[in-house]
């Protein structure tokens, strides 16, 4: 089958098929075998791995990763491509493409039945619409992961691997930081993609901690309270939070929280009454879900 890292056999394809691009899934196909090239490497796939591509569009990665891993899982929504992937991956036998959303795929049983429940690798070209909801669904739903290596819009990548105290930190770096390590390894032109889309990509690789570096008695509380730590953002926390009225927890139930618990807490932790969500880590996130 040709190469369709190539623009030409790309757009022969798409001719071919008359395919048309649709708006609402987010579809910028990538065309620059150099950059394919790259996020092979840098998902380290080997002739040992199980890899799930979300969006696998045309099947240009997926081509990629069928050569180097022992079995590519791959889930398309738009059921247009489903033809054309039976096309350009016709000459694999170790690809399955599954027609649905990613986001319904029960994918901890999908693990279980086709890799022994051992950890996958994920690699993708998200559509930035949905990037955060898919990655997070990844995390919570306990799918055992090894790393999930994806383009993304420069912009929340950006975000993903930021620190405390800077204009990018916020309720998406703690929810990755909590769970993996990232780690930006490609900056990508809109060039590389047809149709360009209006922004800037990036690579990033973001390694499952093995031993979870911080735990917390209830994870959902900890994200309420991140989430509502930076829902006012600049607003301090003991407004902000105070304002909330109420945390989440796993059972369902809320936990009321008023302005002076929380500086009853940050007194505790020896933080100042006045600090922002933003000038505290992810530990002391933690134990402020803890005190509360």
């Amino acid at each position: 089958m040709a190469n369709l890292g190539n623009p030409t056999n790309t757009i022969e394809i798409l001719k071919k098929y008359n395919f048309n691009f649709q708006k609402k899934f987010g579809q910028n196909f990538l065309i620059d075998s150099n950059v394919l090239e790259h996020i092979i490497d840098a998902a380290e796939i080997t002739k040992d791995d199980l890899v799930l591509e979300i969006g696998p569009g045309i099947g240009t990665m997926t081509q990629y990763l069928a050569e180097h891993a022992r079995e590519v899982v791959a889930v398309e929504i738009d059921e247009t491509l489903i033809p054309i992937l039976q096309d350009t991956l016709s000459s694999y036998d170790n690809v399955t493409v599954i027609n649905d959303d990613i986001l319904k795929v029960d994918l901890k049983k999908l693990a279980d039945e086709r890799n022994g429940g051992r950890p996958i690798k994920v690699v993708a070209n998200l559509p930035y619409y949905i990037t955060t909801p898919i990655i997070m669904g990844l995390f919570e739903n306990e799918v055992p992961l090894k790393s999930i290596t994806i383009m993304i819009q420069k912009e929340v990548a950006d975000r993903m691997q930021a620190g405390p105290g800077t204009k990018d930190y916020g309720a998406l770096s703690l929810a990755v930081q909590f769970y993996a390590k990232p780690e930006v390894v490609l900056q990508v032109s809109p060039g590389c993609f047809i149709p360009k889309p209006g922004v800037g990509s990036s690579v990033i690789r973001l390694t499952r901690y093995e031993e979870m570096p911080i735990r917390v008695q209830d994870e959902k509380k900890l994200f309420s309270l991140i989430r509502a730590s930076f829902n006012q953002r600049r607003k301090t926390l003991v407004n902000g939070l105070g304002n909330a009225g109420a945390l989440k927890t796993a059972s369902g139930k809320s936990v009321p929280v008023t302005k002076e618990d929380v500086q009853n807490a940050l007194a505790k932790m020896e933080l100042s009454p006045t600090i922002r969500g933003e000038a505290l880590t992810l530990e002391q996130f933690a134990r402020l879900s803890e005190l509360l």
